[in-house]
């Protein structure tokens, strides 16, 4: 097995759209009509906080964040290629995110998932994030699971 390497870039890299291209297409087979209701929150082709993971130089995973607040950031599209699933790269992902997060002066990170994704909501479970109310505009989305992490 080769070692996964990570990339930090932007919201329009082509290895980061490629995958987010594939996170789309699992996600409308697990929601189905509903993921249309949530396609409007996960625009981030301006997004300037972005991680690829690579097996070479095959992208196989990837996330981001936005500022949610001055003292937050709001993790979003963390993703890996099936493929690759269960070597613990979303879990390395994850934690670029989130040392990068501190490097900026972030003290705190929130996220949502949805009812349907065990394996997401195993992962920010074991890396220490703890449920929350819904926030924002995942208020009155009844699938939608929010957690948040303290980061300091």
């Amino acid at each position: 097995m080769n070692v996964i390497t990570t990339k930090r870039t932007q919201g329009e890299n082509k290895d980061f759209n490629h995958l987010i291209a594939q996170l789309d297409n699992d996600l409308n087979k697990r929601y189905q009509r509903e993921q249309s209701e949530y396609d409007k929150f996960n625009k981030v082709d301006s997004i300037a906080t972005v991680i690829v993971a690579f097996d070479g130089d095959k992208p196989v995973g990837c996330g981001c964040f936005k500022e949610y607040d001055s003292d937050t950031v709001e993790m979003k599209r963390i993703f890996v290629a099936p493929d690759y699933r269960g070597r613990k790269i979303s879990k390395q992902v994850l934690g670029e995110l989130e040392a990068w997060a501190k490097e900026l002066g972030y003290s705190k990170a929130v996220l949502e998932t949805g009812s349907g994704q065990p394996e997401a909501i195993g992962l920010y479970t074991r890396c220490g994030y703890e449920r929350i109310e819904n926030y924002g505009q995942y208020k009155d989305f009844p699938n939608s699971l929010c957690f948040e992490k303290k980061l300091r």
